[in-house]
């Protein structure tokens, strides 16, 4: 469904744009129907970059993004990234940021009927809304109508979801997007994600956390410094990874029954990611 190949992005940075920033290098994978596969890595490693281009919000500096068989590198026009986007949506870290405080919280779902479905009448496009609100496991009754402020943010979250869901979308982007919420909202939202899986729906799930990383994913593909250093079936990659990076990444995971003393030699005995292949030296990712 989405394949990405030897795709990288190149930034222009410092004064008068005089230095290039190499946030991702060369990555490729795919996404299939019903699969969740998860980006990994720490702040920097180019995993939200990549989100981006495939959500078309930056352009990729070389490569290729295919969606269903098509490059939408060369999706041009309003009508014809309105079609991609039809397909393709994106939620992201912070859900409070994506509403306007002056205005109900559900006008986004008004926006999409504006703009995909203005032959729909009002009686049929509040039922189509409830019915994704409640796949999303809201009660209409309590946000239809309530402003930003009166929800929390997993209420919000889960309204962006919604939002997407109305679209009929086969790729959902989700970037970050239960770091803000609390323990007891974060396992809703993951469990939201998976039964949308089960649906049929491809996920690109963009992730700091190698917990939820396991915890949601089909695949892991583990980045650093722009690159892509491990990847696999997730429970292979975190049962017994290959990679020095990754097995270091592990080894950072606070263990109940491991001392400070303890994790410090751990991560000494996991020390070598210096001389890792695919770990060349090179600027920090964004």
């Amino acid at each position: 469904m989405l394949s990405l190949q030897d795709v990288s992005k190149t930034y222009r940075v410092g004064a008068f744009g005089g230095s290039k920033l190499d946030a991702v290098r060369g990555v490729g994978f795919g996404v299939r129907a019903g699969e969740v596969v998860s980006l990994i890595g720490e702040s920097g490693s180019g995993k939200s970059t990549i989100g981006k281009m495939v959500l078309r919000l930056v352009s990729a500096s070389s490569g290729t993004i295919s969606f269903e068989g098509a490059d939408i590198t060369r999706v041009r026009g309003h009508r014809r990234s309105k079609d991609y986007y039809s397909r393709v949506q994106g939620v992201f870290q912070d859900p409070f940021s994506c509403f306007n405080p002056i205005f109900p919280a559900d006008r986004v779902l008004e926006l999409i009927r504006a703009e995909y479905f203005p032959a729909v009448g009002a009686a049929a496009w509040r039922a189509k809304a409830e019915d994704a609100l409640t796949t999303v496991g809201l009660d209409p009754a309590q946000v239809l109508g309530k402003y930003p402020h009166q929800l929390s943010g997993g209420q919000l979250q889960r309204l962006l979801i919604a939002r997407a869901l109305l679209l009929d979308i086969r790729l959902l982007v989700a970037d970050e997007i239960i770091s803000m919420l609390d323990a007891s909202t974060r396992i809703d939202v993951l469990n939201l994600l998976g039964d949308l899986k089960a649906r049929g729906l491809g996920i690109l799930f963009i992730t700091h956390d190698l917990s939820l990383g396991n915890y949601i994913s089909d695949t892991a593909v583990i980045l650093r410094r722009g690159r892509i250093v491990e990847r696999g079936a997730a429970s292979a990659v975190f049962a017994s990874p290959e990679h020095p990076y990754t097995r270091r990444l592990l080894a950072s995971v606070p263990q109940l029954h491991t001392s400070w003393e303890q994790a410090d030699a751990e991560l000494a005995a996991a020390a070598g990611e210096r001389t890792c292949p695919g770990c060349a030296a090179g600027g920090e990712a964004g």
